[in-house]
């Protein structure tokens, strides 16, 4: 069950759990662009008059697809602890919280050993302020 808001030594206490998922979920990007890659190199190649070559183009396509699904697998391990993951490439999450009675979302970069950073709701990473 996620949790609505967190205190900031919760989503401190969450980070290395999360940074595994966030780990995994950045090396699972790495393969599906790789596999991308090889499959269009295939099928571009079969575009010149060469017999496709269905088997490994299935093969390719099944492995995308399962990719992604192990990819999705962390998403929502991310999202289940009520974390939001806002960029993969970036190592982006943001945890829900309330500072003197307003709505923000604590702040974390991958790299950062802490939560040092807060935004608004509606801010972005480019809104980033320090937590005092």
């Amino acid at each position: 069950m996620s949790k609505p808001y967190f205190t900031l030594e919760e989503a401190n206490g969450l980070l290395p759990t999360l940074e595994k998922e966030l780990v995994e979920l950045q090396q699972l990007q790495k393969q599906f662009q790789t596999q991308l890659i090889e499959l269009n190199k295939i099928k571009k190649s079969n575009t010149n008059d060469i017999k496709t070559d269905t088997e490994s183009v299935f093969k390719r396509e099944s492995r995308l697809e399962f990719l992604e699904m192990q990819a999705q697998l962390h998403v929502k391990n991310i999202e289940a602890t009520g974390a939001q993951l806002k960029g993969v490439d970036l190592g982006l999450i943001d945890f829900p919280a309330i500072i003197e009675g307003e709505k923000v979302l604590l702040c974390w970069k991958q790299g950062e050993s802490e939560i040092t950073h807060y935004h608004g709701e509606h801010e972005g990473f480019i809104g980033r302020k320090p937590l005092d």
